[in-house]
């Protein structure tokens, strides 16, 4: 398998008056249909890792490579490009467009992209078929159970067919039964769509379901969690 994400002492400082580091010279490595939990306590900087990932933060040192991109080199418009075209992201709340329908939420990413929605009909109905949402696609997200919105947010970031999902707690707003089910969700996603997955999360039961898990404390990685 070839690498789909390459982290090379990353580090990022924040600034509020007072300088605190966050992410102290990290290296990661995900392969192409990997499943990834990343595990830590709260404030341990495991959602910055994510973001610095997935290039919605930048590094203060280091470099990441996505997709075979050097995240410090490319443009504003290659960085949207590989947003809508080379992986997506799953916030821990689902982060839908509140004055669209979950259909239109779906469809969102490719008319960005400015791609006729008709051609992919038939990938949106297997896609909510395969979620079980397809009774509730023309609702609005605040007609929605939290569980359905995420599985909404699932399809929106499965309909461009992306190599990589980086998830942020998507199972932190849902309660134990809906959680599980989401969880089975992700590990069927990566199984049988091979879709490479990097999750954050601070449960254990559900990391258990990543093929490897790596844990982060004091923004650096550790052999175990604390």
């Amino acid at each position: 398998m070839s690498k789909i994400v390459k982290a090379t002492n990353l580090k990022k400082t924040y600034y509020s008056g007072v300088e605190t580091p966050v992410i102290r010279g990290i290296d990661l490595e995900v392969e192409e249909g990997e499943f990834v939990a990343i595990l830590g306590e709260s404030g341990s900087g495991k959602s910055t890792l994510l973001y610095l990932l997935s290039g919605i933060e930048k590094a203060d040192e280091g470099e990441v490579e996505l997709l075979g991109k050097r995240l410090s080199s490319v443009s504003d418009a290659e960085m949207s490009a590989l947003r809508r075209n080379g992986f997506s992201f799953v916030y821990q709340f689902d982060n839908l467009i509140e004055n669209l329908t979950a259909e239109e939420n779906i469809y969102l990413p490719l008319r960005l992209d400015k791609k006729n929605v008709a051609e992919y009909k038939e990938k949106f109905d297997e896609l909510v078929g395969y979620l079980l949402i397809s009774h509730c696609v023309k609702r609005l997200p605040k007609q929605l159970s939290g569980g359905e919105q995420q599985r909404v947010a699932l399809a929106r970031a499965l309909i461009t067919d992306p190599k990589i999902i980086f998830l942020d707690e998507p199972t932190g707003s849902l309660d134990a039964k809906m959680g599980q089910q989401v969880m089975d969700l992700l590990k069927d996603i990566n199984e049988n769509r091979k879709v490479a997955l990097v999750m954050v999360t601070h449960s254990k039961a559900h990391a258990d379901y990543a093929t490897r898990q790596v844990y982060i404390s004091d923004g650096a990685v550790c052999d175990k969690a604390d």
